[in-house]
């Protein structure tokens, strides 16, 4: 299995989400909801893989499928919050734990392998076996 944006962007078109390229000052991905739609802003300056663009996409992507926003004033634990619900989005979205069984079966036994199996970042992958192995995104805990 092998992930690619251009999927992820047909996924926006057709959930009427609006992913534009911008450059920005410090973030490299962020959604913003409109009304009663949502648009995701990616600087491709600061992409610096497929995978990368790949898990920034489906984070984005997950705040906006999982109503996933807060503002510059909201506290830290609510910020992660919907941090992680975002996360756990483009998980599920792009590595379906019964892919991942699957992948591990094959051969793929660590995360660099894992990763570029999945075209997935390394830190999403660690989330991931994290979260389908200990319900949580504290991957930085079972190092």
């Amino acid at each position: 299995m092998t992930n690619h944006p251009l999927d992820l962007y047909a996924y926006a078109e057709r959930r009427n989400i609006d992913v534009d390229w911008i450059p920005m000052r410090r973030a490299t991905s962020l959604s913003v909801p409109l009304g009663d739609r949502y648009a995701i802003a990616l600087d491709p300056w600061k992409l610096g893989s497929l995978a990368q663009e790949t898990v920034c996409l489906a984070h984005e992507l997950g705040h906006c499928e999982t109503g996933s926003f807060y503002n510059q004033y909201a506290a830290l634990d609510v910020r992660q919050r919907h941090e992680n619900r975002a996360d756990k989005w483009a998980i599920q979205h792009l590595i379906p734990v019964e892919d991942l069984d699957e992948a591990v079966v094959e051969g793929c036994e660590d995360i660099p392998a894992l990763s570029e199996h999945f075209c997935v970042t390394e830190d999403l992958m660690r989330k991931a076996v994290c979260w389908y192995t200990h319900g949580n995104l504290a991957a930085e805990m079972y190092a």
